[in-house]
């Protein structure tokens, strides 16, 4: 059995609720009013963190006896560092069990233990690679047939009512059945399951009463006691299938690994983690996009959109609201240093709208490119191995609603939610639509066709809004500039300073600098034409006219500015203006010391300069070869003020000569973006294969000689978010652990290469076909 818990912890003398406890501080009294169980955050748990986000990140929570983490970053790296911040308090009762509950479960030899979600290294590790085969993507391909089948069978049974309870009709049963079939459970009492299902959720994660524990502990007792009975069951079925089996089967050959105790936990565990997660994402998905109208139309207009409209629900309304931790020794988080042994409860749905990491983060957008980041599946060595089999179904009950019921619509309810920390999902989603209007009654074919989408994560491709040139106009000699707006006359998404869109026409695929106003409706860019280029620019200075529609993914934000810093100095050499208006609009807008540098070969080829100029006149500094006022970067480093920092767009020359300036100062004073990368392509014949170790997910690669690192690490099913590809915007980052890196990317500065303890996937490989070891 788990320990369990203190009720509450004692409040550590140097947590913010005890510092400002006597200073009236806003903040510091909604820490201590913050309660996970009540209120604000069992409606909304991400809006109900929003002030955390904003003002205090981690905070210690007196009632909870927890300290709550918020941010993205911050819950990235907790997750990140298993060993330091351990999972092995995930399964403990948040709630105190009491005495009666106790003699209960004790009654039935309750003795749950190590399951894969709460086990410390390296004994986690060993068992996940010892059982990870049934979760490879190319392995959970052959699911689908079923997967489709039984939502078939549910729509069919309810398409003609006009009125049903999606969660009831469908969504509990199919992902339980598919759960049930993967592991090789026996596919019956499913009504039992689910009473076993929910008495395990309160008994972990829910604030029971001292009546209802006695009730929900003979629940749970029964069912440790139905696992066991069907772990016996599958021993008398040597050649079953299944992952349990094979789970059974690792027990008998490798005893210390995949020990007994472990088989009898796991069988619990996964019954609920296996379909649970699953059935409340979908019910929170049905509810989200059924709620965003126009994202529901589009999709049934267009359905290779699902596998990233899947993807944002996951990020906005997602299933794992919040997971726990433990702290092994003193460790910092954000600003906070914690004490051995504090328990962390962090909040993966309040990071996933974080606007620090998500552009207007906290607005739903199926067409969000980076919504694969999202934290709801955890992150490193303890991300969820199941994460591709609810994307599977998920998509699979998306793309079959959308297809025969498009006038689907919510029917007027009021939303229920099972109170607990960590899951979320509505009890019910009812939805009514009009059974004459379904359109298989003229089309029967309709309910047999499909779209087919790969199992894993959605293909960035795939994702791109319908934009319209609002309007075109000379910017400077050779630069165009251009307003887009939505196609159907909808708000564009928010962006922040450095932000940057990539438009998608006629077979080019070219990232752009937004620099126009963060509060207009449009979105401005400034484009050079590059006679030298790929094509690109040519072909929208040549072709592109007002009133042309053309797709556009983005905004994507790889270039922030830290607002924090106490000066700011602003370097753009030529178009490198583009990022460097917006930030500067952003500093004036906050009234921060700020100083720009604008150079150019002469005034008329130096885009935004009335604007700039007339904006910013006082802060600004105009730099021409015409009027031999070239820029003194040497003079500008130097006079710049302690704890300043230098943005810098620009010239592969102009940044290389900051690089050489600053690098004698702390880290983090410089920071650039390119206009442009080296070819980073493959030549295969130049190229030598080479291995590498993935250390948190258990796995060893062989890297091929025309194949990248990221092709790889994406083929094996892990997850790592990629934008440019070609080792400009630094998004498929990865963490080295051991080996030499022949570095091709043009974002880690000198010093970082030198360091050797970051690698872009998508260029970079390793030094001499050598073996490389990385931290994913």
């Amino acid at each position: 059995m788990t320990k369990t818990p203190q009720q509450t912890q004692q409040i550590p003398s140097g947590c913010p609720m005890h510092a400002a406890a006597t200073s009236g501080c806003p903040v510091s009294q909604m820490a201590e009013a913050f309660d996970a169980f009540e209120g604000p955050y069992q409606l909304d748990p991400a809006e109900a963190l929003r002030w955390s986000r904003d003002q205090l990140p981690v905070f210690y929570s007196p009632k909870l006896g927890y300290w709550v983490v918020s941010r993205y970053e911050d819950i990235k790296a907790v997750f990140r560092d298993g060993i330091l911040f351990s999972p092995k308090n995930v399964l403990e009762k948040i709630t105190p069990a009491t005495p009666e509950a106790m003699e209960v479960l004790k009654g039935y030899g309750y003795a749950m233990n190590r399951t894969m979600v709460n086990e410390d290294e390296p004994a986690h590790m060993e068992r996940r690679r010892a059982l990870m085969d049934h979760f490879i993507p190319a392995n959970l391909e052959k699911h689908q047939e079923m997967v489709r089948r039984l939502t078939r069978e549910k729509m069919d049974a309810f398409i003609n009512e006009g009125r049903v309870d999606l969660v009831d009709a469908m969504l509990y049963e199919v992902p339980l059945n598919v759960a049930l079939h993967f592991l090789g459970v026996p596919e019956d009492e499913i009504a039992v399951l689910r009473t076993f299902s929910v008495a395990h959720s309160v008994n972990t994660w829910g604030k029971p009463t001292d009546d209802q524990q006695v009730a929900i502990a003979h629940d749970v007792g029964q069912f440790w006691a139905y696992a066991g009975k069907i772990i016996e069951k599958m021993k008398q079925e040597p050649e079953g299938t299944g992952w349990m089996h094979e789970t059974i089967r690792k027990n008998a050959i490798m005893p210390d690994v995949v020990t007994d105790s472990y088989v009898h936990s796991m069988m619990m565990a996964i019954i609920v983690a296996a379909h649970e997660t699953t059935s409340l994402a979908s019910a929170n998905m049905f509810k989200t996009l059924l709620s965003n109208r126009e994202a529901w139309d589009d999709i049934c207009a267009d359905p290779s959109l699902i596998p990233n409209a899947v993807e944002e629900c996951l990020r906005y309304a997602g299933s794992i609201v919040a997971w726990r931790r433990q702290t092994t020794a003193p460790a910092r988080v954000g600003d906070v240093d914690l004490p051995e042994g504090a328990k962390l409860l962090i909040v993966q749905a309040s990071a996933n709208q974080d606007e620090r990491h998500f552009e207007d983060g906290e607005k739903f957008d199926i067409y969000r490119d980076n919504a694969i980041d999202h934290l709801t599946f955890g992150y490193g060595s303890h991300q969820c191995m199941g994460k591709n089999i609810g994307r599977m179904e998920m998509r699979i009950f998306l793309e079959e609603m959308t297809r025969r019921l498009p006038h689907l619509r919510l029917a007027e309810q009021e939303f229920t939610y099972l109170p607990n920390t960590s899951f979320r999902g509505p009890d019910h989603v009812w939805v009514e639509w009009d059974p004459a209007l379904n359109p298989e009654n003229e089309h029967p074919q309709l309910a047999h066709d499909h779209l087919y989408f790969p199992v894993g994560a959605p293909s960035r491709r795939d994702i791109a809004r319908k934009v319209r040139v609002a309007q075109v106009r000379q910017e400077a000699e050779g630069i165009v500039g251009l307003t887009l707006e939505d196609a159907k006359g909808r708000p564009l998404p928010r962006w922040s300073a450095g932000a940057h869109v990539e438009l998608v026409l006629d077979g080019y695929d070219r990232k752009y600098s937004l620099c126009g106003r963060a509060d207009a409706s449009g979105y401005d860019l400034a484009i050079l034409r590059e006679e030298e280029g790929r094509g690109g620019s040519r072909y929208i200075h040549d072709h592109l006219r007002e009133g042309m529609e053309l797709r556009l993914r983005g905004p994507s934000n790889l270039f922030r500015l830290d607002e924090e810093a106490p000066a700011h100095v602003l370097i753009a050499g030529g178009i490198g203006i583009t990022p460097i208006i917006a930030m500067a609009d952003r500093l004036k807008a906050l009234g921060k010391p700020y100083a720009i540098h604008y150079c150019g070969r002469s005034r008329a080829t130096m885009a935004l300069l009335d604007r700039f100029e007339a904006d910013h006149g006082a802060h600004l500094q105009v730099h021409t070869t015409d009027d031999g006022t070239r820029a003194d970067l040497a003079a500008i480093v130097a006079a710049l003020p302690e704890g300043g920092q230098i943005y810098c767009c620009g010239p592969e020359r102009m940044i290389t000569a900051l690089e050489d300036l600053t690098a004698d100062r702390p880290e983090g004073t410089f920071h650039f973006e390119h206009f442009s990368a080296h070819d980073t392509g493959l030549d295969p014949e130049k190229e030598q294969g080479f291995e590498v170790e993935l250390k948190d997910s258990g796995l060893t690669l062989q890297v091929a000689a025309d194949q990248t690192l990221l092709d790889a690490i994406l083929a094996a099913g892990i997850d790592v978010a990629s934008d440019c590809c070609e080792g400009l915007c630094g998004s498929c980052e990865v963490t080295v652990i051991e080996g030499d890196i022949d570095h091709r990317d043009m974002v880690l500065t000198r010093g970082e290469r030198a360091e050797n303890r970051r690698m872009m996937t998508c260029c970079s490989r390793a030094k001499n076909g050598g073996r490389i070891k990385l931290a994913l």
